[in-house]
């Protein structure tokens, strides 16, 4: 209305359309796309503290893989996350049983990033961690840009959705048939695209399809791509660093 004008809001994008056609308000959907990426922040955070707790206390990760109740406890934190995943979807719009939820999810995921870790090199941690940074950052700002010239990544769902059926035949057949050092870093190679690939396509989501009360649900698909290119490429370091 004439009577109030808003100051423009950099950190809210000054109003400015996210892409060309958007029909809802700009303001609403860069509030939805903060929450969004400050729940992610903090899912993020969170996994550092306690992969960095395992990490740094021995005993922890000795504890799980010395004993069967430590193995067992294990096994059943590297299943819990597929199990919260179905009330999660039931509830992720009930607040405050969806954060509830999410922060049990992420301390599960959490547990077995840092499992990973404790039997991989600082150096190459490291390394894993300023890749995945600078390509998420990168991925990000490339479909906010791209998305703002009429750009959409919507056709990719199916490939991508094919190729991680692809990767997870093969993780199978790894498990059963080792297949070397080379075989390892082809397909954490191939893992990284992929989730580069879901990272462009989650991001898409976010800025024109998601509605306002599915933040949980965005974020957990935003969390999950991250993480799974960490992984992928600390498997690739790992296996040219041995």
């Amino acid at each position: 209305m004439w009577g109030y004008q808003k100051a423009p809001d950099l950190e809210a994008g000054g109003s400015e359309l996210l892409y060309p056609g958007m029909t809802e308000s700009p303001d609403l959907r860069w509030a939805f796309v903060r929450k969004i990426y400050v729940i992610l922040a903090v899912q993020l955070a969170m996994t550092a503290v306690v992969s960095a707790f395992v990490v740094k206390v021995p005993a922890v990760s000795e504890f799980f893989v010395s004993s069967n109740a430590g193995i067992a406890l294990y096994i059943f934190l590297i299943i819990l996350p597929f199990i919260v995943l179905f009330p999660l979807h039931y509830y992720h719009q009930k607040h405050p049983v969806n954060l509830l939820l999410l922060g049990l999810f992420t301390v599960a995921i959490s547990f077995a990033v840092g499992m990973t870790c404790a039997f991989t090199s600082g150096k190459v941690i490291l390394e894993a961690a300023i890749l995945t940074a600078v390509v998420v950052v990168s991925l990000t700002a490339y479909t906010f840009w791209a998305a703002k010239r009429g750009h959409d990544f919507n056709f990719l769902g199916p490939f991508l959705f094919a190729a991680l059926m692809v990767l997870m035949v093969f993780s199978l057949i790894q498990i059963f048939f080792p297949l070397g050092k080379i075989s390892v870093m082809i397909y954490g190679g191939l893992a990284s695209l992929i989730f580069c690939g879901y990272i462009i396509y989650d991001t898409d989501n976010i800025i024109k399809r998601y509605t306002y009360d599915e933040y949980i649900w965005a974020a957990v698909s935003l969390y999950l791509d991250v993480i799974n290119l960490f992984l992928s490429l600390l498997e690739v370091l790992r296996a040219a660093d041995s």
